[in-house]
């Protein structure tokens, strides 16, 4: 090996253990109010102009934003020898909160969240359950399974999950609703719809539908108070615990970033509870990060199941352990398509008088 070839491995190793730095730098500067300020600015402003606005120091503020240059997160012009500051393009429009495609709740979710959850990673790795009681040091009666109850604490926690979920489906929801043709399934229950961003999209992209948002008590609570209207008559709500109580009968049911917060034994209960509930003739449609199928990636699948085992003792999946999944539940004819960030798997309850004739 020669010094040059040592030294590449050197600095990928350190890029590596630096790689939080990158993410913290992303978090303070949205938490801090940053791009905000920028996109409210008419014209380029000073470090000093910055963090008068932020109430930060001049000097951690100047260390901030250079570093957020180099992310390619901000832009930098010198006027009279005084650097200007600016959003970019991808700060501007998925960063900065008051953009309508703001990633803004997703990154103060991972922030305040799942970044403090990652220190247990190691302990959820050497002991294989759920680490989330350890973030709020309580005492939860299951230690060794996860509840959602440890993520609604209170209304203001719900509050933050349920706009963390709304706002990756202003990204990519019109992708994942639309990769197949749903038009001819006229009834749908949305399982875990949380915000209802999923369902209105549904009702948008197809006339003829009408959308049952199923989930617990607690979250369509904020739901019905900050997201989903009155006016938008199409969609209605079901209170519920999907591993305890009834679905209510539809054509289609939508699981939307939800198979991955469960163990293949509690994927397998929902999914034979939507199995029973589901109309013949009628699906399920799951919307996931799917795995290669000898799991060498994406990287963003790997890591996110190493999150999920951390919160949950989820797992990303690749396409045969779904379709193991929905054939034993009773589903049949499993098809997938990719999207720009998430896979759609489509899989059918086929009607009585269709499975004679096979």
């Amino acid at each position: 090996m020669s010094a040059s070839d040592d030294m590449d491995y050197v600095n990928k190793i350190i890029y590596y253990m630096q790689g939080f730095l990158v993410t913290k730098a992303m978090f303070s500067a949205s938490k801090l109010g940053v791009f905000d300020i920028l996109l409210n600015s008419n014209t380029p402003l000073s470090c000093a102009d910055i963090a008068e606005q932020a109430g930060c120091s001049v000097d951690g503020m100047n260390r901030l934003l250079t570093a957020c240059v180099e992310l390619e997160l901000l832009n930098a012009t010198q006027e009279n020898g005084k650097y200007l500051y600016s959003n970019t393009h991808l700060s501007r429009m998925y960063i900065a909160k008051s953009s309508p495609k703001s990633l803004y709740h997703m990154i103060q979710f991972m922030s305040d969240r799942n970044y403090l959850l990652s220190y247990y990673m190691a302990d959820s790795i050497r002991e294989g359950k759920s680490q989330y009681q350890k973030l709020f040091k309580v005492n939860h009666e299951h230690e060794d399974t996860f509840h959602f109850n440890l993520v609604y604490r209170s209304e203001e926690d719900t509050l933050m999950f349920i706009e963390c979920m709304d706002d990756i489906w202003k990204v990519c929801g019109k992708d994942v609703t639309t990769t197949f043709d749903l038009s001819h399934f006229n009834t749908i229950c949305d399982i875990g719809g949380c915000s209802g961003a999923i369902a209105k999209l549904f009702i948008s992209e197809y006339p003829n539908s009408r959308v049952t948002i199923f989930d617990l008590p607690e979250v369509l609570k904020i739901t019905k108070t900050h997201f989903v209207f009155p006016a938008e008559e199409r969609i209605s709500f079901h209170e519920g615990d999907f591993f305890k109580n009834p679905l209510p009968e539809a054509d289609l049911y939508i699981l939307a970033r939800v198979i991955h917060d469960w163990n293949d034994e509690q994927c397998l209960v929902l999914l034979k509870n939507i199995y029973k509930s589901c109309k013949p003739g009628g699906a399920v449609l799951i919307v996931e990060t799917v795995l290669n199928e000898d799991k060498s990636g994406p990287i963003r699948g790997l890591l996110c199941s190493l999150l999920m085992h951390v919160a949950c003792n989820g797992r990303e999946r690749t396409i045969s352990e779904y379709d193991k999944l929905l054939t034993t539940a009773g589903f049949q004819n499993t098809d997938m398509r990719t999207g720009s960030l998430y896979n759609a798997i489509l899989a059918r309850k086929i009607k009585e008088n269709s499975m004679l004739k096979q």
